[in-house]
């Protein structure tokens, strides 16, 4: 198996593109970028040097991944969503002069296992979603999001729990039920474990 990499894809040779993935047109791979096996990079994406995606993860079209993010297996990007990299962006320094790449650093945005960042979200570094969480569309995240968290708004904030399906978990006595899965989870010291039998 090899990787897909479209015509139209600017793919630096000193980027490494796992098997099976497919680089979509007009998407732009970085140099030292590291992107696993199969994964899909969307049309117009764009994927920094350095950045790390693991396995099976897509990044869909128009979005941006500024590096050093790093993106653990199964994480969804979501159309035109955008993980930064600089707190403090400025154009020139204080004295007018133009910023060079030594005049700053960038810091990433890490994404744990399986987490989904909605379309047009925004995950302001340095930030780390964690496993399974899920950023709603158009949301701003701007400090860290527990694993299967739900957040949305601007500035994000946590309005429920998620399960490994994505979908939002309900009410089932004491504990919280997946309605796709059927998985039972619960809250503890603020985070939601799986309840195992």
């Amino acid at each position: 198996m090899t990787a897909r990499i479209t015509d139209s894809a600017d793919v630096s040779d000193d980027a490494r593109i796992g098997d099976g993935t497919t680089v979509w047109h007009l998407a732009q791979v970085r140099e030292g970028a590291d992107i696993g096996e199969g994964c899909v990079i969307g049309r117009g994406a764009y994927i920094g040097s350095g950045v790390h995606l693991g396995r099976h993860c897509k990044v869909q079209n128009y979005a941006l991944v500024y590096e050093p993010a790093q993106l653990a297996d199964g994480v969804f990007i979501g159309p035109a969503a955008v993980l930064t990299n600089d707190t403090h962006p400025r154009a020139i320094n204080p004295d007018g002069s133009v910023k060079s790449a030594a005049d700053w650093e960038p810091v990433g945005v890490v994404i744990e296992r399986g987490a989904a960042i909605g379309a047009r979200a925004v995950c302001v570094a340095p930030v780390t979603i964690g496993a399974w969480a899920t950023v709603a569309a158009g949301a701003v995240v701007t400090r860290d999001v527990p694993a299967h968290a739900l957040v949305a708004g601007v500035p994000a904030r946590q309005i429920g729990w998620v399960g490994h399906a994505g979908r939002r978990l309900e009410p089932d006595g004491d504990h919280l039920r997946c309605p796709a899965t059927g998985r039972t989870y619960q809250i503890h010291d603020d985070e939601l474990r799986e309840v195992t039998a």
